[in-house]
């Protein structure tokens, strides 16, 4: 198979804020802007990223997106360069979380999907680190709102116009 990318086509309540949010969020300004759509087309990550305008509902199937990077440092840059576009950013460094020990950064969409960036430091495959589940760590994959942390967007100027 040539060159592959993931597809992922994301109902939005506002193109407009969406794109000023994901144009900050990867860094990239959008390839194709219409009326009531957006895409972008990324190398890095090999994404293609739709945006549609219409009614989201909350409390669907998806959990949450993300993009795994080689190297804590690539984190760090990325959690950097989403501070200086004033995104608000939640940062969990060397934590186990989805059965694997991570450093990563999350960030959330003006319709409210979940967004980490990271690296896996140990994939854990023998259980060597992970720790027994407990209350404040659930089994399973670890979301903010599911660890009982908060993640919310600031509205800045020439930001995404989250609210």
């Amino acid at each position: 198979m040539p060159a592959a990318k993931t597809h992922v086509s994301l109902n939005v309540s506002d193109v407009t804020q969406s794109v000023a949010f994901y144009e900050a969020f990867f860094g990239e300004k959008a390839h194709k802007l219409r009326p009531g759509y957006a895409n972008f087309d990324l190398e890095s990550p090999a994404l293609k990223l739709a945006l549609n305008e219409s009614a989201v509902t909350t409390g669907g199937a998806l959990n949450h997106l993300g993009v795994v990077l080689d190297s804590t440092e690539a984190v760090n840059a990325t959690r950097e360069r989403l501070a200086a576009a004033n995104l608000i950013t939640l940062d969990e460094g060397d934590t186990v979380c989805c059965h694997a020990r991570q450093d990563k950064v999350w960030a959330q969409d003006p319709d409210g999907n979940s967004w980490e960036v990271y690296v896996i430091l140990d994939d854990m495959q023998d259980g060597a680190f992970e720790a027994p589940p407990s209350e404040t760590q659930p089994v399973g994959c670890c979301t903010p709102k599911a660890r009982g942390l908060s993640l919310s967007m600031a509205k800045t100027s020439g930001g995404c116009g989250c609210s």
